[in-house]
């Protein structure tokens, strides 16, 4: 006598070999989002720093390398005065597997604040 479930052998192996996949993907998609997050976070800080910099009086070129150091590389940085205030504003990609999205944050601090 055949058991009735025994058209069914496998399946759990096979319906496991569909969802893996699947399950690897949102992983994956979770973890650079996680990464997207961590970046601008970091370029947030940088821009803070960066303008900082720029109020004690420091030069773009050193409040851009301040901001490579806090963010990481490939930071672009625009600098613009608007009296008493001096904003840095800085441009990057996130990176990783979702590298095709770009990140900013910009950051102000009261020019000649010592």
């Amino acid at each position: 006598m055949r058991s009735r479930w025994a058209d069914d052998r496998g399946s759990a192996t096979a319906e496991l070999a569909v969802a893996l996949p699947a399950v690897a993907l949102v992983l994956a998609l979770c973890l650079g989002a996680v990464h997207v997050v961590g970046r601008q976070v970091r370029l947030t800080d940088a821009a803070a720093d960066a303008a900082r910099a720029l109020g004690r009086g420091d030069s773009a070129d050193v409040a851009g390398g301040i901001a490579e150091r806090v963010a990481g590389g490939g930071v672009g940085m625009t600098v613009w005065d608007e009296t008493p205030l001096v904003c840095a504003r800085l441009t990057a990609t996130a990176g990783g597997l979702l590298g095709g999205i770009s990140l900013s944050a910009e950051s102000c601090a009261v020019a000649g604040g010592g």
